[in-house]
């Protein structure tokens, strides 16, 4: 029995978009060469891997069994590729790294920079994610590691911890808020609030957690960086929430305060992620011992 890369990569992308379609479109094939390619594998196999419905398609139990033996097999393959990366001659390996937005912007920079320093063999591909989503890409394979809070992981995922990642208000030293040293999220979710674009991982994070109590947060302005929001909040703008890291930072330039948020989604650690450090790739490997390294 034979298999061919491209259509267990193939099946994988279908099972997990639950789509033939959008299966196709992740595994760059035509929509027909991509139901031909199933077709000759469920012949191959002589099983049934998908029940074709309305609304796309579902596993049957051959397709769940084939699913968790085609990722294993791939992650081989990655791992293949990687240890003989440095064979290569002009061939650099690149590593995927999943992160949430403090980590991307206040941890990683400093430490990612003097890694591709010393590593220049090596490449990273780097996206900003909510911890959530990186514990589902993890999961089904769609990327090497991440760097996320601990508390979205699942039990199957390795974790190493990384650093802290507090979530704090902050607010303009003028507000009434500013002579208290903590307050709960419900409290303030009906104010004006600045923060970051629609897209970041961050926004959606505060967003979800506002629409818990049955509130949609009023932004006043959204921006790209903590340091502009820093700015319109010390103008009396409005509040905002950001890594205890960033606002204090902030804290050094700006007339502001940082109040903490009562809720335990607030308190954080960030956490380095994979399905298994022990078979990532040697690339990939090779960022994880150097995210250990105290900083």
């Amino acid at each position: 029995m034979r298999f061919d890369l491209i259509d267990l990569e193939l099946f994988i992308a279908v099972a997990e978009s639950r789509s033939i379609t959008r299966g196709a479109v992740r595994s760059n094939l035509a929509l027909a060469s991509a139901s031909e390619r199933i077709k000759n594998l469920e012949t191959t196999l002589g099983v049934a891997l998908f029940r074709r419905g309305r609304r796309g398609v579902e596993l049957t139990a051959a397709g769940e069994s084939l699913l968790d033996h085609a990722r294993i097999v791939l992650d081989d393959v990655a791992v293949l590729r990687g240890d003989l990366a440095d064979f290569s001659r002009g061939v650099k390996a690149t590593v995927r790294l999943l992160a949430n937005t403090s980590g991307l912007s206040e941890h990683l920079p400093k430490v990612l920079a003097e890694f591709l320093s010393t590593h220049p063999q090596i490449s990273l591909d780097v996206e900003e994610r909510e911890s959530s989503d990186i514990a589902r890409s993890i999961t089904s394979g769609m990327a090497d590691l991440g760097l996320a809070a601990e508390h979205a992981l699942p039990e199957g995922l390795e974790r190493i911890p990384f650093n802290e990642d507090r979530l704090v208000l902050i607010v303009s030293r003028q507000d009434v808020l500013a002579k208290g040293r903590q307050v709960s999220f419900r409290e303030v979710v009906e104010r004006d609030f600045v923060g970051l674009v629609a897209g970041s991982a961050l926004h959606g994070h505060i967003a979800g957690h506002a629409a818990r109590l049955g509130a949609r947060l009023n932004f006043r302005a959204r921006l790209n960086s903590f340091e502009a929001i820093g700015q319109l909040v010390s103008a009396g703008i409005g509040i905002a929430v950001m890594p205890e890291v960033a606002a204090r930072r902030c804290l050094k330039t700006m007339p502001l305060a940082i109040v903490r948020i009562a809720e335990s989604w607030a308190e954080r650690r960030l956490v380095i992620c994979a399905r298994s450090f022990k078979t990532l790739p040697k690339p990939a490997r090779a960022l994880v011992q150097h995210l250990r390294r105290p900083e």
